[in-house]
């Protein structure tokens, strides 16, 4: 009844007031004078003050030049209104360094290197191991032990371990030292670096002590992910 009535008394009086009188949503009066059409969007018409095509290359010439080429648009903009010289707003700026796919960091930046991330790779048992010392929880509440172990990254094989109430270089470099010869596994004239121990960042992997040449060479890879979960892998067994 509403919909019926709606248009008699919209001609008489108008839109607004015949919706107040029936009581009825002027949003949806106009949703149904223009249906939803279904397809891709209309166009963007262009606007009048739209640049050129002379224009927008003239605009990135003076962001690529010299003078211009490590600043920001803003800067630029300000310095070409102080010499008396207006090419387009600032958005515009943006707009056409975005176009050219320039709309990013335009400052000297200084570059690095990718820096190359330590890997030690084991084709053999007894050619890398790794060792790390954790945190054992005592049977009283505050009381922990140090439990120090070495694996074979080939086989994953704990080749030594101990528990000490306490860590130091010291213990860390004899406990090294009874490993090795307990594989009988160290320098030879024939070999010079037969095994690599990979260490980690605890206290005694850090003392100079625990580092003795009998193991060949030692790297530390406290700051490989890799040198992490290889020494985290005991712990998960």
């Amino acid at each position: 009844m509403t919909d019926e009535r709606f248009d008699e008394l919209a001609a008489q009086t108008n839109t607004k007031e015949a919706c107040a009188l029936l009581g009825a949503s002027r949003a949806t009066r106009y949703r149904r004078r223009r249906p939803p059409v279904a397809g891709p969007p209309a166009p963007r018409p262009t606007p009048p003050n739209a640049l050129s095509e002379a224009e927008r290359r003239h605009g990135l010439a003076l962001l690529r030049s010299p003078e211009h080429c490590d600043l920001a648009p803003a800067q630029v903009w300000a310095r070409l209104l102080d010499d008396g010289v207006y090419v387009c707003s600032v958005s515009t700026m943006h707009r056409l360094l975005a176009v050219a796919g320039e709309n990013r960091e335009r400052r000297r930046q200084r570059t690095h290197p990718a820096k190359k991330r330590p890997e030690l790779i084991a084709r053999r048992p007894n050619e890398v191991w790794s060792w790390d010392i954790t945190k054992l929880q005592g049977p009283e509440r505050g009381l922990y032990y140090e439990l120090f172990v070495v694996i074979d990254i080939l086989s994953r094989y704990v080749v030594g371990w101990m528990v000490s109430p306490a860590e130091t270089g010291e213990l860390a470099e004899a406990f090294i030292a009874d490993t090795l010869a307990r594989h009988g596994v160290g320098r030879c004239a024939s070999q010079p670096s037969a095994l690599v121990v990979s260490f980690g960042r605890s206290l005694a992997g850090m003392n100079p002590a625990p580092r003795p040449n009998v193991a060949g060479e030692g790297h530390s890879r406290g700051g490989s992910p890799y040198g992490r979960a290889l020494r985290s892998q005991p712990w998960k067994w």
